[in-house]
């Protein structure tokens, strides 16, 4: 690499920045706020229908029978495992490439995680699947799609017929994704997303419990909290299946408010083309960051259709000195570097090690390897072509400082931009 190159500019984006709520869902949140109308039931008939449309248009995107609208979706997770009949104490597999509050939506439901190792491509490893299920006795499968990386679902779904397992999808990441054609999120018993902000939608806090089953849904619109309203529901089971379990159903309070569906009513509409762009920006910047030999992307196959707010790579072979100083590189230049590596847990970022609340997981070392060099940069969908050549270049530059440096060069190397 020449030295004598002119140094890459500070990156000056903010890739935390979000994009504007859409025109429509202000003024609609607008309306709310200056009724007080902010509940999503009205004693004396339906003040609004913003969630109730919103769950029937959220259930016709994914091509589900139900969906019952929550506060978060770590809510949904929870609500998930509740009316899948969860007990306390009982075991739940999870892939142990996750979030925080995917093995939190466990303990909160009383069950135990049972985490399961994933492999050099960021998914569940269905070797240790099948050892963790016989081993635990488990009977549900908590698959997350993490960061929007889709396990091969045929595997998965032959290894959950073999195993008798119930299966729940984590799609917080995964809102638009498919396998052979088939949307994630329609794969198991039931499927949870997020309308978190950095989410393909984007309410500050929400989140969607996916179902076709009748009384699992009528026993979630109950847990949720509809108090008896749950007839202001558009998509909801029969009276008759409501009224079945109406009093047997404790009200949990999860409820989505009507101001957070109207401003997520109007980003649904526009986010398959909001998803191409992510991509576009996702593929761009992969692509550019591969041209580094000392980068590893994850392979994905053919049949995986994904929608990404993000990107991963993994840099093997590097110690934990070399990745804090590669994160140091990266954040001289303006460019926030996340590692699910290190230490302490970070912002949003932890890993197994740091999950204590989780119980003895055993070693997990082939999952621990893998995260060892993981590195996530957020994608805004605002992100400029020119913005994502940038962030490539600054990330190859930082590679090569610290790969100079362990050659005892001295040389702080410098990609090329182009």
């Amino acid at each position: 690499m020449a030295s004598d190159l002119a140094p890459l500019p500070r990156l000056t984006r903010d890739l935390t920045e979000p994009e504007p709520i859409p025109e429509a869902g202000i003024v609609r949140a607008c309306e709310l706020m200056r009724s007080g109308r902010l509940f999503r039931y009205g004693e004396m008939g339906a003040d609004q229908n913003d969630v109730a449309l919103l769950e029937q248009e959220v259930a016709a995107f994914v091509g589900r029978r139900y969906c019952v609208a929550v506060n978060s979706g770590g809510a949904a997770l929870c609500l998930a495992l509740k009316v899948l009949d969860v007990r306390p104490g009982d075991p739940v597999l999870v892939n142990s490439f996750t979030l925080a509050p995917v093995p939190g939506a466990i303990v909160h439901a009383g069950a135990r995680p049972v985490l399961v190792e994933i492999g050099t491509d960021y998914v569940i490893d269905c070797d240790d699947l099948r050892r963790k299920a016989r081993a635990s006795g488990a009977r549900i499968l908590l698959l997350s799609h993490m960061r929007g990386h889709i396990a091969d679902m045929d595997a998965v779904a032959a290894a959950c017929d073999e195993l008798e397992l119930l299966l729940i999808e984590d799609c917080a990441h995964a809102l638009c994704a498919a396998w052979g054609g088939r949307t994630v999120g329609t794969f198991g018993a039931a499927a949870a997303f997020s309308a978190q902000t950095y989410k393909h939608l984007n309410a500050g806090e929400g989140g969607f419990l996916l179902l076709d089953d009748p009384d699992r849904t009528a026993r979630a619109i109950l847990h949720a909290g509809s108090y008896m309203l749950h007839a202001q529901h558009l998509s909801a089971p029969s009276a008759e299946v409501m009224a079945a379990w109406e009093e047997t159903t404790p009200n949990f309070s999860m409820r989505m408010t009507a101001l957070a569906a109207a401003l997520l009513r109007p980003q649904l509409k526009d986010l398959p083309l909001r998803a191409r762009r992510w991509n576009a920006i996702h593929d761009r910047i992969g692509k550019a960051i591969a041209r580094s030999r000392h980068v590893r992307l994850p392979a994905r196959s053919a049949k995986e259709s994904y929608a990404a707010t993000s990107v991963q790579f993994s840099l093997p072979g590097f110690d934990s000195r070399e990745m804090a100083a590669f994160l140091a590189c990266c954040a001289a230049r303006g460019l926030p570097v996340k590692w699910f590596g290190a230490d302490q847990q970070r912002g949003f970022t932890s890993a197994p090690r740091h999950w204590r609340y989780a119980g003895e997981q055993g070693p997990l070392e082939q999952t621990h390897a893998v995260l060892a060099g993981l590195c996530d940069i957020r994608t805004p969908v605002s992100l400029t072509d020119q913005d994502c050549d940038l962030v490539a270049a600054i990330v190859r530059e930082a590679i090569e400082t610290v790969v100079s440096a362990r050659a005892g060069t001295g040389k702080t190397g410098r990609a090329a931009t182009g």
